[in-house]
């Protein structure tokens, strides 16, 4: 980058806001570019660049929030460069980074990629936070037993949690696909399942109290006239401010000690406004998160 004749200085493409230096952060963002087995539309592996390069159209004040994403809250050490072909080296390499996160008493904060990342993170922190539970937003079950044969699938990410976690610590909100045994299996226990809507969400929040938590947001929770661009859309979702304010809900009450947010699929939405949207939810999050360590 140049800057004015002052000299060169190296390009870094950050989230807006997210340049603390890793020492003081709180918190450290990190790319998992990673879409290898997702099962309709490709392509979630761009989020992570689509994201950081637009949020530059936002601002780091939320009007929803009446604050500012802190000054040296957010390290952003880019997206992790990933095993092409192998899902388990790509869960042992995203496993390997949220560990050292967390090893550092920092909060690891990924952007996806399919959701199936979302497992490497939780392996990390379940070896951390033993009694950890999951709250998850999504409109898929993911607890397939496999996909096609494969165990490690977007569609399965939940059921390999529940694996790690077993019965009654994982919590799934906004769900309104999958095959009528997920959710049979769900609504007999396996899981604290809460179809449809957000609903409950404060209640058992309460209920969880200072529990270590760790939180993944589908975004295709949200309905496709909102949230376009994603991999496998399904109508009937909700709308962004009831996913903001459900969001940083959780980013204020629940004891987090992990997080990601995944499903974007720049290319799937030409207009840029799901990679928007999605910039927005994480702005809010990030804010959120700074408010309860204040």
């Amino acid at each position: 980058m140049w800057s004015g004749g002052r000299g060169m200085y190296k390009n870094i493409t950050n989230f807006i806001g997210c340049d603390a230096e890793y020492e003081e952060a709180r918190i450290v963002l990190f790319g998992a570019p990673f879409d290898s087995t997702t099962s309709f539309r490709p392509g979630t592996r761009f989020a992570g660049q689509a994201v950081r390069n637009d949020s530059y159209g936002l601002e780091i004040y939320s009007p929803y929030q009446d604050a500012e994403l802190p000054e040296n809250l957010v390290y952003d050490c880019g997206d992790l460069e990933l095993a092409i072909g192998s899902p388990e080296a790509v869960l042992g390499q995203i496993g390997e980074c949220a560990c050292e996160i967390l090893k550092d008493g920092k909060m690891p904060f990924m952007i996806g990629g399919e959701h199936l990342v979302t497992l490497g993170s939780v392996r990390a922190a379940a070896e951390k936070y033993p009694d950890m539970h999951i709250i998850h937003f999504d409109a898929h079950t993911d607890l397939r037993t496999d996909y096609l044969g494969v165990e490690l699938s977007h569609a399965c990410v939940i059921r390999r949690c529940w694996d790690i976690l077993g019965d009654g610590r994982i919590h799934q909100f906004g769900i309104r696909s999958g095959e009528k045994q997920e959710f049979d299996w769900a609504k007999s226990g396996h899981t604290d399942f809460h179809p449809f809507r957000l609903e409950g969400l404060k209640e058992m929040l309460a209920e969880l109290g200072s529990t270590p938590v760790y939180f993944t947001v589908d975004l295709d929770v949200l309905d496709p006239s909102v949230f376009p661009g994603t991999g496998t859309p399904e109508p009937g979702g909700v709308d962004f401010l009831t996913l903001m304010n459900a969001a940083t809900e959780v980013c204020r009450r629940g004891n987090l000690i992990g997080c990601d947010v995944n499903e974007l699929c720049p290319p799937c939405d030409p207009t840029g406004a799901s990679t928007a949207v999605a910039c927005k939810i994480i702005r809010e999050m990030l804010i959120a998160l700074g408010r309860r360590f204040a």
